[in-house]
């Protein structure tokens, strides 16, 4: 009940907190929304406590982001880039918990700044891993896989990088939390002096996951064309770095994408929230957020960590799919199928039911010889929905396939999924 009233007054702020926007690390945060974002975790810690996430209150089934295992894997829905206030976000470890739980997340990661701490002020804490306790305890029980992280903070060329899997956050770490009063501007600058190296370095040693966050930010490409700069070259070669994220929050770079097929780097859609979900994705209104849907073994730590590593992933950012032909094919198999095939007695055309086992509403071009009665060659089909076609054939047939182009999955810059769907005539 209480984290019912604190979504209606988040709901009530949402329009006054949009008015303005984040900034890179280093910038002014004292805004509008970082005014009621502070009133909102005042009332959620009132209402909420430090205490566990809970699962069963407010479950909203429709909003879960659901995806169908593929033939050989899991599908693992994760969010592998969080912020809370324990750096720059504006909410309590456990009302991320309690939001990935209500969006049906498998995994999430805790992926506080190290360096940049606007609130060390309010929440002095020499433990950089006290975040991510946090939020284990809040999981405790549910399901849900937390994954140990943190963001290197720095500026161009080095950028954003999140650490995921790692044991001990201040080992990449060399500054003091000072006694008395704080100066956010002077901590950050003082903790930017260790290089950005050392920390990749020191992730590495502990065996992270690391990967570059938003590169196409306009901070350092102003164009928002990203190019990737030989600190990052150097790293993808020497397998210091793993990954890139080619979507984040309400954005994605086609740069970035083909920079990750250049060097060979895992694929990552990321929602980067610092604030509420139901804030900035709008999941009450068919919105949300950008996730990683990782092809793993099994639901494990361990197994999400090896699929990260063998870059077993698809992006799921704004109803596109995003990912190598060899992951997202047998993804688009999995979701797509044919449930039935058969001609109506005494009639000559094929009536075919399309369904989909998956959140993506698919938009399909006709590729196949075959045209349709009722149809152009456009079809759409919904989330979770069937779609009736009436297919053309010279002949009645004792079994069909229908290949089409699928307009919204990528599996390289401007290139589409293609797919191939078959069945029996009954």
């Amino acid at each position: 009940m209480f984290y019912r009233i604190f979504i209606y007054f988040v709901q009530r702020g949402r329009k006054m907190a949009r008015a303005t926007t984040l900034t890179n690390a280093g910038e002014t945060h004292m805004n509008m929304r970082y005014i009621i974002g502070t009133f909102c975790l005042l009332a959620a810690q009132t209402a909420l406590g430090h205490g566990p996430a809970n699962p069963e209150s407010g479950v909203e089934t429709d909003r879960m982001i659901q995806f169908p295992d593929t033939a050989g894997m899991k599908t693992i829905v994760l969010d592998p880039h969080t912020h809370s206030v324990f750096s720059d976000g504006h909410v309590w470890p456990n009302i991320r918990i309690g939001e990935a739980l209500r969006d049906g997340l498998d995994a999430i990661a805790i992926t506080e700044h190290l360096e940049y701490q606007p609130h060390l002020r309010d929440i002095p804490h020499p433990d950089r891993n006290r975040s991510f306790e946090e939020a284990s305890a809040a999981a405790k029980d549910t399901g849900l896989v937390v994954i140990a992280g943190s963001e290197i903070t720095r500026d161009a060329p080095a950028g954003h990088m999140n650490a995921l899997f790692i044991q001990d956050a201040n080992k990449l770490l060399q500054v003091q939390v000072p006694d008395g009063p704080v100066d956010v501007r002077k901590y950050y600058a003082t903790a930017n002096a260790w290089p950005a190296q050392n920390a990749v370095a020191a992730a590495n040693a502990q065996g992270a996951f690391v990967f570059w966050n938003h590169a196409w930010w306009t901070r350092d490409f102003p164009n928002g064309i990203v190019k990737i700069p030989n600190f990052h070259k150097k790293n993808a070669r020497a397998h210091l770095l793993h990954g890139i994220e080619i979507a984040n929050g309400d954005s994605y770079s086609e740069e970035a994408f083909q920079i990750a097929l250049d060097y060979n780097l895992t694929l990552l859609g990321v929602s980067d929230i610092h604030n509420l979900i139901d804030w900035d994705y709008q999941p009450e209104q068919g919105g949300h957020r950008p996730v990683t849907l990782v092809l793993a073994e099994d639901k494990s730590e361990d197994a999400i960590k090896r699929a990260l590593f063998d870059r077993r992933t698809v992006v799921w950012f704004k109803n596109m799919l995003i990912g190598r032909e060899e992951h997202l094919d047998p993804l688009l198999q999995a979701c797509l199928t044919i449930k039935s095939a058969s001609y109506p007695e005494g009639q000559q055309i094929l009536r075919v039911t399309l369904d989909n086992n998956s959140d993506a509403t698919f938009r399909l071009r006709n590729l196949s010889r075959y045209t349709f009665y009722g149809d152009t060659d456009y079809v759409e089909v919904p989330a979770h929905g069937s779609v009736p076609l009436e297919v053309k054939t010279p002949a009645k047939v004792a079994g069909i396939a229908l290949d089409f182009e699928v307009l919204n999955a990528l599996t390289a810059p401007k290139k589409n999924a293609k797919i191939s769907l078959s069945s029996q005539v009954l």
